[in-house]
């Protein structure tokens, strides 16, 4: 189900957390929603949801607009906040036809019976939600954001605070929810969504700042800087590799490697090896590397 944000602007007092955003994502896509914290993620996805109005501009779903009172839209989208709300005191089967009730649906049972399997929680549908682990919260948490059934899902942070292995449930998880339903998926974590999004959209102090295929944001002329992984048999000399000409930053992996990313679009590896020699260090490895998410995440949202 189509969905397109058009101008979103929304302000807290004096303070603007968004600032004409505008972005659509289509069926199908599983879409990773970057910025820093308090660059107005949360803010847009409650106003997605229809959980807060906007200021100026609209959401559109499905040709139609959502506003907090549009039940019938709203049922369309699944929302898992970042602090996800649950009743601990409740079982995770009684929470889940207590969540089903709310959107009146007349095949409640089955409906629970099909989150249940979906997200993992057969062996943990009779026990209180207070006695789970956060990785199962977090399934309970998917499983109440899918329990009728939405052509949209938005995703919150919903990885935070797991273990790896949790991660890599939860992330399989996300991937095969992702087949069936649109996805906007908020993370921190840049390996989590490169591995799982084809998509990324970055916004930065309230507005939009990248828009397109992970690919594409990371090597599609956004940033095409080098970066050059240096290995020596002595001690990295931090301070002297600053001063060689066309590197940007210098990042040190441990005692003898060192991360040297370009300052513009020269190839540092020649100039890396005529500087090597004249310090006479030994160069072990020389080695350029794929300039990740991460890093072009910070050049597009640290302050100049």
């Amino acid at each position: 189900m189509p969905v397109q944000v058009k101008n979103i602007t929304k302000s807290y007092g004096s303070q603007k957390a968004l600032d004409g955003v505008s972005f659509s994502f289509d069926d199908g896509e599983l879409v990773g929603f970057l910025g820093p914290n308090g660059a107005g993620k949360s803010t847009l996805m409650r106003i997605i949801t229809g959980y807060l109005a906007p200021d100026e501009g609209q959401v559109i779903l499905n040709g139609e607009r959502v506003t907090p009172d549009h039940y019938r839209l709203r049922s369309q989208i699944g929302y898992l906040p970042e602090h996800n709300p649950l009743y601990t005191d409740l079982y995770v089967k009684e929470f889940l036809e207590f969540t089903a009730g709310f959107y009146q649906l007349r095949n409640k049972k089955k409906r629970v019976a099909e989150a249940v399997e979906m997200t993992g929680l057969g062996l943990e549908q009779h026990k209180k939600i207070g006695a789970l682990s956060k990785g199962y919260r977090q399934r309970v948490g998917l499983a109440q954001a899918l329990i009728h059934d939405p052509a949209v899902l938005i995703l919150d942070e919903p990885t935070t605070g797991l273990d790896p292995n949790q991660l890599d449930e939860i992330r399989q998880l996300i991937r095969q929810v992702s087949r069936e339903k649109t996805v906007l998926f908020s993370s921190h974590i840049m390996q989590e969504v490169e591995a799982i999004c084809n998509r990324v959209i970055i916004i930065n102090q309230g507005k939009l700042i990248t828009d397109g295929p992970v690919a594409d944001v990371k090597s599609g002329g956004l940033i095409a800087r080098q970066q050059v992984l240096v290995e020596l048999t002595t001690a990295v000399d931090v301070a002297a590799w600053k001063k060689l000409p066309g590197v940007g930053e210098v990042d040190l992996v441990d005692e003898r490697k060192v991360l040297l990313t370009a300052s513009d679009e020269t190839d540092l590896r020649p100039a890396i090896f005529q500087f090597a020699v004249a310090n006479k260090w030994v160069v072990l490895t020389l080695q350029e590397q794929q300039v990740g998410l991460e890093h072009v995440f910070r050049e597009l949202t640290q302050a100049k």
